[in-house]
């Protein structure tokens, strides 16, 4: 037990933590240099191609130090914001954590978000700065940040270069001697917390696990606490990127997979606690709460017979992501599809592509709203994710929409352009910090809904890409907001409505329809598009008829004819405008996302 070490890499996206645990793992000998790929612990390719750590793995390395045997848990978390419930479940396992920091880039945003976690879960923090072979390092201003931002001192910080292996030595030997052993409780009732989770096709869904206290051995009856349901562990692994090493049973303080052979994932859910069901624990460990989608969007497939391939291929995600949820929803303009809640922006996006690259479908995602708190007149209260689902203006009492804590990190220069971006998104300041004379840390209060369009591509296009943005949900406040109808040729486009402040209504209502002009084709009668808020209209474009030379076989002759002919033409375009269809090109659903 005392030459055990669990500790987890926080830091920035792209600063170094995969590559830091490549080298950490090749130092240790536990993947040999023929096996050995770069970014070894991401197994997906979005993951490789993005740079981006998705989903968190794990890898128990071994390492001699001063005669004795260590065994070296490594918990690797994702950096991204979105998947901050899986690193808060990673570190609450750890003892130990290493602060990466890169040498030319500094503090960003979502260090800070992240050692706030690690310092809720009092763990031992060893600060690392990274990259320092790179002729843009400034070691000495990056310790200043760490101790200004953060508060933690940087005497002892670890200099260390990642891609040249430099430093890596000392940086095993600082987490052996800085980190502390967990605590022995072998003899305890059994505690483990499920960290991880995700579906094997072999050997169905597989929890991995830090046992916190008593042991879990083969063949034992466990019991999972928020299900209460009981399940035989049929096999337990030591965690490894390439092939994990099967043992009969897992201690208090060791990190493992354990196989229950379950067909769904949903049985295991991180941050659950599991016991032996011969021998309960009490209670379980606390934090435990299911992910919460804060983004919804619709997806539909392109061809609208795919309906039941793109129900199979959630369900076969869902078994390897249990964070989406999805319920079947239908579109007068977009037929049948689903409505899914995602974490954030990030993970939609991944998800969307998961969807496309591995089961081959071709989908069209609405834009993504936010759930809403819709009080009633009558008193109740009802929560809703699409805009068509809002009740009628004259029974609502008012709307209360989800706010976010924003930090934002950027150079002092661009510090006047963001502050007009945040007022836009309707932003309130809540602290300015000029962490050196050129970095500036910023904290808004921001509606949600305001962010999940395209705040970040402006954030970074406004920055030249220095910004650095985190967030965290805070409360439901309430807003004046109203519901935006687009109208094609008099008929309510239920895909093309979006929930907006009503300051914003009519800019937004005349760009949606200017857009959507350039987009829907000419018909053979005049088409009207209108943005309207209840029966109001606010803005219209009109769309010109194709003409057709209806005289030109008339050549010569009376006037009269022709007359005769004009006047047969315009009967017949009115009768087509009362009774024609515009059909939509999927385009301009796609048209709506990209407007500002």
């Amino acid at each position: 037990m005392k030459n055990i070490r669990n500790f987890c890499i926080i830091a920035h996206i792209d600063h170094g933590k995969s590559t830091l645990a490549d080298r950490i793992i090749s130092e240790c000998g536990a993947i040999s240099d023929r096996q050995m790929s770069a970014q070894v612990m991401d197994t997906m390719d979005i993951e490789k191609e993005r740079g981006i750590t998705i989903k968190a793995q794990s890898v128990r390395l071994e390492y001699e130090f001063e005669n004795e045997k260590f065994v070296l848990n490594l918990i690797d978390t994702p950096g991204h914001v979105d998947f901050s419930y899986e690193v808060s479940r990673s570190l609450a396992s750890c003892e130990g954590a290493l602060l990466v920091v890169d040498a030319s880039q500094g503090v960003e945003a979502q260090t800070i978000a992240n050692v706030y976690i690690a310092l809720e879960n009092n763990l031992e923090i060893i600060p690392v700065i990274n990259k320092i072979d790179l002729p843009s390092a400034d070691i000495d201003k990056v310790k200043h940040e760490i101790e200004h931002i953060i508060g933690i001192n940087c005497d002892e910080a670890l200099c260390v270069s990642a891609k040249s292996g430099q430093g890596i030595k000392e940086l095993i030997e600082a987490i052996i001697t800085k980190i502390p052993a967990p605590k022995e409780a072998d003899n305890s009732p059994c505690k483990a917390l499920i960290y991880d989770s995700w579906f094997d096709n072999y050997l169905g869904a597989l929890a991995l696990v830090r046992v916190y206290e008593g042991q879990i051995a083969l063949n034992d009856e466990v019991f999972i606490m928020s299900t209460a349901k009981k399940h035989l562990v049929q096999g337990l692994l030591y965690p490894h990127p390439l092939a994990p090493i099967k043992t009969k049973q897992l201690s208090s303080g060791e990190v493992g997979i354990v196989v229950l052979g379950l067909k769904t994932l949903g049985d295991v859910q991180v941050g659950d606690t599991i016991t032996l069901s011969k021998n309960k624990a009490s209670k379980a460990i606390e934090g435990f709460e299911k992910a919460k989608a804060f983004v919804f969007a619709g997806l539909y497939p392109i061809e609208t017979d795919k309906f039941e391939d793109l129900r199979d291929a959630l369900e076969k995600l869902k078994l390897n992501d249990s964070s989406i949820t999805y319920e079947p929803e239908t579109s007068l303009a977009l037929g049948f599809g689903f409505r899914v809640g995602f974490l954030g922006l990030l993970h939609m996006e991944v998800i969307k592509e998961r969807l496309e690259r591995e089961f081959n479908l071709d989908l069209i995602a609405t834009a993504p709203t936010v759930t809403y708190e819709v009080y009633l007149t009558d008193g109740s209260m009802i929560q809703i994710q699409n805009p068509s689902e809002l009740p009628m203006v004259n029974k609502i009492d008012h709307i209360k929409e989800p706010f976010v804590r924003a930090t934002i990190i950027t150079p002092s220069e661009f510090l006047g352009n963001l502050i007009t971006l945040l007022n836009n998104k309707r932003g309130v300041q809540v602290k300015m910090d000029y962490i050196t004379p050129v970095r500036v840390l910023l904290e808004y209060d921001l509606p949600l809904n305001e962010i999940v369009m395209d705040f970040y591509d402006k954030l970074k296009s406004l920055t030249k890409g220095y910004a650095s943005f985190d967030y965290e949900p805070i409360e439901f406040r309430v807003g004046d907001l109203v519901k935006l109808d687009i109208k094609v040729a008099g008929e309510n486009v239920d895909a093309l409505s979006i929930i907006v402040p009503s300051q914003k209504a009519q800019s937004k209502g005349r760009e949606l329809v200017k857009a959507m002009k350039e987009i829907v084709p000419r018909q053979l009668f005049e088409v009207a598009i209108q943005a309207s808020i209840g029966s109001k209209i606010i803005a219209r474009e009109t769309i010109k008829s194709m003409g057709k030379n209806v005289t030109a076989k008339c050549y010569g002759g009376d006037i009269t004819r022709k007359r005769k002919l004009l006047e047969k033409q315009k009967e017949g375009k009115k009768r087509m405008k009362a009774i024609g269809k515009v059909s939509l090109p999927q385009e301009a659903f796609l048209s709506v996302l990209k407007i500002d």
